[in-house]
């Protein structure tokens, strides 16, 4: 047989993409188009109908950026049409085929319910079926014109990233809006060809099947009449049974599907955007689920349930149905698909509260799965805290993204920092956006690493990142696969089910210990620094004023412990921590709103502590310690003047000083306190730090050397930071003025100036305090420079082996060679409060207020020694998606920490974090809580979220050993539970006679106690 390979697969496109395609829809009449474009922002159904609207024409341009316009569509299906499937068919203008990054619309009824979403791949909206002609059709449609931030690829930087800057000239060309025939045959051939063609692209040159299926659609489009495709369908599709009816091989992958939306809470939009998609994304789904029995949607995000509860409650009735259906999954148990390094502890840990609360709340449904498939990594506490939510099994993707190294697991045991173990999956389809072509089937089968130990994968499918969801093409398609051969086998089933299949068919699947690194996107430890300060500075002052609230709680009558007020500020916190807010990778609008949300977070949270500590009555000046350690160091008084105070952890006391070990001196550039004694270079640069315990220089090379580095990654500006950043750079050594600012017994500063790049401006104050061997370095940045990245650099005479950096409830520890290529990959990487680097005997800590992107490096030096050098990325100036990242004023503080252990850089990183707090109060309560015993660190201290009046204390061990002590309570315990994330009994803790609960912790235990009040 001659080879016609060529020839039936070019004829088979061009019969599929020029025939059968255009002649689905058999008949259209026009819809009559009227308009109205809504002024500012976004408005309510009610306003827009009251409206009064003006003809419109197709083929007339509409919508400025991020504008809103609504179209009143008014229509009569014909009678000559009765008995056939009618639908409304509207081209908004759509570009490409990403429903989620342009022009959206949600079509209502006159009434006002929300019927289904049209956008570049889901067009359709029924109307009837079968018709009965004669129908009268009307429908107000809000057309959202969202920009095309993606339309130059990435390649040019764009104003239309935010309304302020994106002007006003309509986006888009009205093409059409009518009503139409579904010719079903037509529909259903055009799936057939679809399905075989791919599969047979995929399949091998020397497999049967493959030209089984090539001659097999040869045959058919034979049969296929170009002047009347809708009449010879039903031929062409006979003809093509028996290929489509072969059944799987018996070996053959199965892929279970489920129906997903990827919406990002925000990204290339903003959040009030987001709120709309989710309206569409969800009427097209709870649509999708009437016309399918067999369809099921995973959906995770609490947060955008509640946005649609409250701003669509049509929708959310939809919603609430297809639950108890079972045809809508809640997945993921977190408020938002947070991102997966930057988050703290306590704020990955109300993540879960506060998500699976809403699922349980609104559903009864506890979720059993973390949902997590775009974060850009994956800390290593994550096991214990999903475990201790109630989870069983975690899901990502974005682990295929890797750079470098090539991950060997798609089904695996992941391993945390204290030992626990989930059971985790990452897709072989490598999407979370599958659509089940040919192409993604062959690769989910391809990719799979688990080859002969297990034999299943999931695929979410759905259109998604911009949402749009699943649509019936791909629910067909589904269909067609579940049982064909030369493919994996479909079928689509809750995530659950999956997920118990694959634990009972791979028990002993691999392990994997420590971080998930995704080796690309490392930069969003950095991008967008304010964002990132928000952040860090709300979770602790959410930690502050808990803690004095549950203070004034016990010890205030009268007082009222704000729950409703730190619930909705816990919640707008916990939104911002989505992976592309937080991560610095949105457009301008989403990190201008940001930075407005944190400063209102703040000045809230300032106030309830502010009044919890004025319920406890006025006084005298106190000094109240938030950090669970106690503390003697320098405080300021309200007038400026400085105070050497003793405070114990969690507590207060007198404003009365203490007496310091040794007061500071200052002698030229030279700061002594006794403890250290710290140079600095006429440069700006710290020429000398000097242990004095330990008698040992600790800096081998300058100290706090700031290097200005280009940075232009190859693609994802605001995401990336490639390793050739590293080969062009400038140091900056011309100081402007190196002034001594502060010369008192407790406190000594030198302020360092620098101008440089593009007229940037740096100020730095170097501060030694009485009593503390930390150095501050006090940092105000007028940052104007473009493709940049700014880092300091600590180069430390220490051979230490490995970095540690804390992470969410503990640290991790990361070597410092290059051995292999997995080593290399992690050039940068993220941390929180503070990175210890050590040697027997002796280490060094370097601490930080907002900072969490860094790199630790060792050369050896030609005296044999080794430099060990801790560097931190202060800021960075991309220029896409946003514009303007970074541009303005930065102010921060870092330090360093010499002759640090583990425990001081836990106790110092607090510090910082925490400043000590001077208010009047009248009497010293005794602290809510207080840990005795090496290692057991408080974490949070609130009363219980059900009112009940019990005080919830989370703790965790700290140092990566084992620790033992008691937990002290000020207020007399009747009794004491161990629950669980969501504050529910697990079992009972002892008290012991003097009122404490002993506790026993594994290296990095995390534990929650319930405390019941006598």
């Amino acid at each position: 047989m001659h080879d016609e390979s060529r020839r039936i697969e070019e004829r088979v496109q061009r019969l599929h993409d020029q025939r059968i395609r255009t002649a689905i829809y058999a008949a259209t009449v026009p819809f009559e188009v009227e308009a109205w474009q809504a002024p500012g922002e976004p408005v309510p159904f009610e306003e827009a109908a009251a409206a009064s609207y003006a003809p419109f024409a197709m083929g007339t341009p509409w919508g400025p950026p991020w504008g809103t316009t609504w179209f009143r569509m008014r229509g009569q299906v014909p009678e000559a049409w009765a008995g056939r499937r009618v639908e409304a068919v509207i081209d908004l203008g759509f570009v490409g085929d990403w429903p989620g990054n342009q022009a959206e619309a949600l079509v209502h009824l006159t009434d006002g319910t929300p019927l289904k979403a049209v956008n570049p791949l889901n067009q359709y909206v029924a109307i009837a079926d079968p018709a009965t002609g004669g129908e009268t059709v009307e429908y107000l449609v809000e057309a959202a014109s969202n920009p095309d931030i993606l339309a130059d690829n990435f390649s040019k930087t764009t104003p239309l990233g935010d309304i302020l800057t994106a002007g006003d000239k309509p986006l888009y060309t009205f093409r059409s809006a009518d009503i139409a025939i579904l010719d079903e045959e037509v529909w259903h051939l055009d799936l057939d060809v679809q399905v075989l063609r791919e599969l047979m692209l995929e399949l091998g040159e020397h497999d049967p099947r493959r030209h089984e299926i090539a001659h097999a659609l040869d045959r058919a489009m034979d049969l296929l009449d170009l002047d009347d495709v809708s009449g010879s369908a039903p031929a062409v599709r006979e003809a093509l049974k028996p290929v489509l009816s072969k059944p799987a091989h018996a070996s053959a992958h199965t892929v279970s599907g489920v129906g997903h939306a990827h919406i990002d809470s925000a990204w290339l939009w903003p959040i009030r955007e987001t709120k709309r998609k989710t309206s569409r994304t969800f009427s097209n789904v709870t649509s999708l689920a009437d016309e399918y029995d067999d369809f099921i949607f995973a959906c995770s995000q609490a947060q955008q349930y509640a946005w649609v509860r409250d701003n669509y409650p049509k929708v959310w009735s939809r919603i609430q149905e297809s639950v108890k259906k079972g045809q809508w999954a809640p997945v993921g148990g977190m408020w938002v698909e947070a991102d997966g390094n930057l988050p703290g502890g306590e704020a990955v840990a109300r993540q879960f509260i506060h998500g699976k609360r809403f699922f349980i709340e609104h559903f009864g449904i506890e979720t059993k799965g973390v949902w997590l498939p775009d974060s850009f990594g994956y800390n290593a506490a994550y096991p214990q805290l999903a475990k201790l939510a109630g989870n069983e099994w975690f899901l990502t993707q974005k682990i295929s993204w890797n750079q470098t190294n090539r991950f060997p697991h798609h089904t695996f045991w992941w391993e945390g920092i204290d030992g626990t173990r989930i059971f985790t999956h990452f897709p072989p389809v490598d999407t979370y956006n599958a659509r089940f072509s040919g192409e993604e089937m062959s690769r989910a089968v391809r990719n799979y690493q688990e080859k002969g130990g297990a034999s299943r994968s999931l695929a979410p499918f759905g259109w998604g990142d911009g949402g749009g969801g699943p649509t019936r093409e791909i629910m067909e398609r589904a269909r067609r696969l579940a049982d064909l051969e030369g493919s994996a086998k479909v079928v689509v089933e809750h995530p659950d089910e999956f997920f118990a299949k694959a634990r009972e068919e791979y028990p002993d699947a691999p392990v994997w210990v420590g971080e998930l690194y995704l080796e690309l996107h490392r930069a969003t430890y950095t991008s967008q620094a304010r964002t990132k300060q928000g952040n860090r500075r709300s979770e602790h002052l959410l930690r502050e004023a808990e803690l004095w609230a549950t203070t004034a709680a016990l010890h205030a009558p009268g007082y009222t412990y704000p729950h409703e007020k730190l619930d909705g500020l816990w919640k707008t916190v916990l939104l911002h921590q989505f992976h592309d807010i937080l991560p610095g990778s949105s457009i301008a609008w989403v990190h201008r709103e940001a930075e407005a949300e944190y400063a209102r977070v703040a000045r809230e949270l300032q106030a309830l502590t502010a009044e919890a500590v004025a319920a406890l009555g006025s006084g005298t000046p106190r000094v109240f310690n938030t950090s669970p350690y106690d503390r003697a160091e320098v405080v300021r008084t309200a007038e400026g003047a400085p105070v050497y105070v003793e405070v114990p952890a969690s507590g207060s006391a007198p404003l009365a000083e203490a007496e310091p070990p040794q007061p500071v001196t200052v002698s030229g550039r030279v700061l002594d306190n006794g403890l250290v004694r710290v140079e600095v270079a006429e440069d700006g640069t710290l020429s000398s730090v000097r242990d004095l315990r330990a008698n040992r220089e600790v800096l081998a090379d300058p100290g706090n050397l700031l290097r200005l580095h280009t940075d232009l990654p190859n693609y994802w500006d605001a995401w990336d930071i490639d390793k050739h950043y590293k080969n062009r750079y400038t140091d900056l050594l011309d100081a402007s003025s190196v002034t001594v600012v502060e010369q008192d017994p407790l406190i000594g500063a030198i302020r360092v100036e620098r101008d440089f790049g593009k007229g940037s401006k740096i100020t730095q104050t170097i501060t030694v305090r009485a009593g503390s061997p930390r150095i501050d370095i006090e940092t105000d940045i007028d940052w104007h420079e473009t493709e940049k990245i700014l880092k300091a650099a600590f180069p430390v005479d220490i051979r230490a082996p490995h970095s540690s950096a804390e992470i969410q409830f503990g640290h991790i520890q990361r070597p410092t060679h290059t051995n292999t290529s997995w080593e290399a990959a992690r050039f940068e990487v993220s941390g929180h409060r503070w990175v210890h680097i050590g040697e027997p005997g002796y280490g060094v800590a370097v601490i930080n207020d907002s900072t969490y992107g860094h790199d630790v490096s060792r050369t050896v030096r030609e005296d044999g020694g080794t430099t060990t050098t801790v560097r931190l990325s202060l800021v960075r100036a991309p220029r896409i998606p946003d514009p303007e990242a970074d541009q303005g004023r930065h102010r921060f503080t870092y330090a360093l920490l010499p002759g640090a252990t583990i425990e001081d850089a836990v106790a110092e990183g607090y510090a910082l974090n925490l400043p000590l707090r001077v208010a009047d109060a009248a009497g010293a309560p005794a602290p809510v809580v207080s840990a005795e015993g090496e290692g057991l660190t408080v974490e949070a201290v609130k009363l219980a979220d059900d009112a009940s009046g019990d005080v919830v204390v989370r703790l965790y061990e700290s140092r990566g050993g084992r620790a033992q002590g008691v937990l002290r309570t000020g207020f007399p315990l009747a009794g004491a539970q161990i629950t669980d994330l969501l504050e529910r009994p697990l079992e009972g803790a002892s008290v012991d006679g003097d009122g404490g609960v002993p506790v026993t912790l594994r290296p990095f235990q995390i534990l929650t106690l319930r405390l019941r009040r006598s």
